[in-house]
């Protein structure tokens, strides 16, 4: 109770000083802090004038142009650790003591063991397996989206959105008898702590979620290593590479990262559909325009917003000094809605030329490892709502998620 007092006590007065600096105007603290959170883009848009980079009160280096974040996240200069590799502490720690040891994971990690762990991790996302997986992603697909229409009305993220990303991962990694809606709180869970703890009760819940997902994979790993599969945790637990640690953090990721970007990608998806229904005719008109549609919707409503970097030399910005081992944000959402890098940003076109790439699965060396299997399951999922709904019929007001780095929906209600 002691630790959950302090935990407390240091998390409200930090929440306070952050919602101060939001009042004030900072931009950065204004996306971290309600009730400014749940529009940003406008506060992009003001973080984009001038050089596209600022300092923010909190202390932090904003980055908020397509052509700095972009420049930033390939930048190896930049890392994800400091210098001596100590810090910042797993976004997945619960602050909170008796939790199970909670190690970097890959997106954690800078070179060599980033360079380590994402080559033991690629080869269940080459183009080969990709292309294997489609019949599974299309049969789950079907069966989610046939249950879900069946009733008068249907929430898309409880009832597609989620349990069609967890069900293709978890086939994927070998993980029997999955409970959609446990693992849908994991993710929520712990996608939320990207942001930060925020409370004790959110500590608590981060520290049960390690431990239950801790639980589940050791006794998996034991498993395979005694009757292997083809799946990717029994690749992994063949190998002689990862610690005991690094194995079970490695399966964790992959599961959460898994199902967490896509689950976004499709509730984004539908609702700027829903909010721009001439977009929806034509996509149902043209399946070619799937792939560019799925492009579209990262561009201009990415899951995940922002990153961060940290430098490892004292270095600059565009005139901006960054001293080493100080935090950058890369603003993502704002990247993907820069009119110096696409055409009428604010507008959602799924036929727009491509001149400039989205940064919506990062850049660099962090590259996100799974993005072939997210295209791939927004483009199966959109294939299947287009033949399912000839128009999209919101039901009720969407809730959003309280997170500032995750973006999406929380529920949205439609009619068939």
């Amino acid at each position: 109770m002691k630790d959950e007092l302090k935990l407390g006590a240091r998390l409200g007065v930090q929440r306070a000083a952050v919602w101060g600096m939001a009042a004030r105007g900072d931009g950065l603290a204004r996306l971290v802090s309600a009730p400014w959170r749940g529009e940003p883009y406008g506060i992009y848009a003001r973080l984009r004038e001038g050089a596209g980079v600022r300092r923010s009160a909190t202390g932090l280096t904003v980055v908020a142009s397509h052509a700095l974040c972009s420049k930033l996240l390939r930048d190896r200069t930049f890392g994800v650790r400091t210098t001596d590799g100590a810090e910042p502490p797993p976004f997945t720690a619960s602050g909170l003591p008796g939790d199970v040891e909670v190690i970097p994971s890959l997106l954690e990690l800078d070179p060599p063991d980033h360079t380590r762990l994402r080559a033991l991790a690629r080869p269940a996302f080459s183009p080969a397996k990709i292309a294997g997986y489609r019949s599974g992603v299309e049969n789950a697909t079907a069966r989610l989206l046939e249950r879900a229409l069946a009733e008068d009305r249907f929430d898309l993220v409880a009832d597609f959105a989620a349990p069609l990303p967890i069900a293709v991962i978890s086939d994927l990694l070998g993980i029997p008898d999955v409970d959609a809606d446990v693992f849908a709180r994991y993710g929520r869970v712990l996608g939320a702590s990207l942001d930060g703890v925020k409370s004790v009760r959110h500590a608590l819940q981060v520290r049960t979620a390690n431990r239950e997902l801790r639980a589940l994979f050791t006794r998996l790993i034991a498993e395979r290593r005694a009757d292997p599969g083809e799946d990717v945790i029994s690749a992994l637990a063949a190998s002689d590479e990862l610690t005991e640690v690094e194995l079970a953090t490695t399966c964790e990721l992959l599961l959460l990262a898994g199902f967490e970007t896509t689950t976004n990608l499709i509730g984004n998806a539908v609702w700027s559909f829903a909010t721009n229904p001439d977009q929806w005719d034509r996509l149902r008109g043209d399946d070619t325009l799937l792939g560019p549609a799925v492009e579209e919707v990262l561009r201009y409503e990415a899951p995940v917003q922002m990153t961060a970097r940290i430098s490892h030399r004292d270095t600059e910005i565009s005139g901006v000094p960054v001293a080493e081992n100080s935090m950058v944000i890369a603003l993502i959402g704002s990247a993907g809605r820069d009119p110096a890098a696409f055409e009428q940003p604010d507008e959602f076109d799924i036929g727009r030329a491509r001149d400039n790439d989205h940064l919506a699965f990062s850049s660099g060396a962090h590259y996100c490892v799974g993005a072939p299997l997210a295209r791939l399951e927004g483009e199966v999922a959109l294939r299947a709502l287009t033949e399912a709904l000839p128009r999209i019929t919101v039901a009720a007001k969407p809730k959003w998620r309280s997170t500032s780095v995750i973006r999406g929906p929380r529920s949205l209600w439609l009619r068939p």
